[in-house]
């Protein structure tokens, strides 16, 4: 399996209320990263793509909800979200 780049580990990032509420409070931001990723390699790519420190890094799967269309029945994928906590200072501009 080849190394992944910091732009394939970082999907997106998520930004609802609670999210902006957490950034604001605890320098803690949100992002939808790689399933197959690990808490080292989404430290290292938060670091290199933003250029902050960071001092927490919190992950979660999240398993996709079963939806109906029509007659039939499927779910949505299942995703992983990570939590990460930046040096007191530091901050994420997404705008």
């Amino acid at each position: 399996m080849r190394a992944k780049t910091p732009q394939e580990i970082v999907i997106r990032p998520l930004i609802t209320e609670k999210t902006l509420r957490l950034a604001e409070r605890e320098r803690s931001y949100t992002f939808q990263v790689l399933r197959v990723a690990n808490k080292v390699q989404v430290r290292e790519a938060i670091e290199s793509l933003f250029r902050v420190k960071v001092t927490a890094v919190r992950t979660l799967n999240q398993v996709g909800k079963f939806r109906r269309m029509g007659r039939s029945f499927g779910s949505t994928q299942n995703w992983k979200k990570a939590v990460v906590t930046v040096k007191e200072g530091d901050a994420i501009e997404f705008y």
